[in-house]
């Protein structure tokens, strides 16, 4: 069984960190975009970030301007299409929500052939200009474009797979917030690991590992766990067309990193869900997969073992693994 406490000390924890103890530089590239803005905005009020490099293609030197008048002490600076290079200089963590969003009727899959290329080249930048730094993808399909990452690194020479995480925060935010719903308990008191990847059936909430959840059963479990692993629908519909989840993944997106720099500063125990280079299903040929990651100075720490699954858990990793296998190919051959 997993450990519920590592799970409460992420849900637990301030929504950023008021720790100081040691800075660091933070880049978003995609920062004039629909997720971009709002997570540049979180990520200004966390004291663990001392500089803000905001890149785009276009408008974020406007966000940067505006996003700099609020008071906290980080200094922003915002960066044109031809100055990618420079807005990497020296950055410790680069997020990446850079692409075109969700529309009604779209996958994650239909996105493919715009993020993929958007991501591939922005990971050779990084990979050239900052290559120590931990890359955090956002960019959907995220089953596919972080394989595209860490082989865009691998070419270079420089690839480290304690370095590049899939942000899949989203998913555990989701599930926490629905399930204390039907529970009716605060979010933080139904915190539930959710595994496998970031899109539909590769989404596996293991109800059965918290308290709040174990004995949800049925139709009330069925729904639970289709609204937990295609909630971004119920939001590319309602949004009618005018984007996907944005404001809800700029937060997923920003208390990742907040979690990151947080052990990147030296606090233990720092454990949440991330989709990464892991050994769990390497056997069966999917050499990435997201589960509870402990994070640590220099990245990836530990990855935890899935622990014991329910019969209906199994059913869905059993349903997960095929589909998230083709998703990981796809992004790997795209860079061959």
């Amino acid at each position: 069984m997993l450990a519920r406490s590592a799970l409460r000390s992420v849900s637990n924890a301030r929504a950023f960190s008021s720790s100081a103890s040691r800075q660091t530089k933070v880049a978003v590239l995609g920062a004039g975009g629909g997720i971009g803005q709002p997570l540049s905005l979180l990520l200004k009020t966390n004291p663990l970030v001392t500089e803000l490099s905001l890149y785009d293609i276009r408008g974020a030197p406007g966000v940067a301007a505006d996003v700099s008048h609020v008071d906290t002490h980080s200094e922003v600076t915002g960066y044109p299409a031809d100055k990618l290079d420079e807005a990497l200089d020296g950055v410790k963590v680069v997020v990446i929500p850079a692409g075109v969003p969700r529309k009604p009727g779209m996958t994650r899959d239909d996105l493919f052939n715009t993020n993929a290329s958007i991501v591939r080249d922005l990971a050779s930048a990084v990979g050239r200009v900052a290559p120590e730094a931990h890359i955090l993808v956002i960019s959907n399909p995220v089953n596919s474009t972080v394989p595209i990452v860490a082989a865009t690194l691998e070419k270079l020479g420089v690839y480290d797979p304690k370095r590049v995480f899939g942000v899949t925060t989203l998913d555990v935010v989701r599930a926490a917030r629905f399930l204390g719903g039907i529970a009716d308990v605060n979010p933080s008191e139904a915190v539930v690991p959710v595994v496998g990847g970031h899109s539909g059936p590769t989404i596996v909430p293991l109800l059965s590992q918290t308290a709040k959840g174990k004995g949800i059963t049925g139709e009330v479990y069925d729904k639970l766990v289709h609204r937990i692993q295609f909630g971004g629908d119920e939001v590319v519909k309602a949004k009618d067309g005018a984007g996907s989840a944005t404001l809800s993944m700029a937060y997923a997106g920003a208390k990742f990193t907040d979690a990151l720099l947080r052990a990147l500063n030296g606090e233990k125990g720092v454990t949440t869900p991330t989709f990464v280079k892991s050994p769990l299903f390497a056997d069966q040929g999917i050499d990435f997969f997201s589960s509870l990651v402990e994070l640590g100075p220099n990245g990836v720490e530990k990855i935890h073992p899935l622990g014991s699954l329910s019969a209906s858990e199994e059913k869905l990793l059993e349903a997960c693994l095929p589909e998230l296998k083709k998703n990981i190919e796809k992004g790997k051959a795209f860079v061959a």
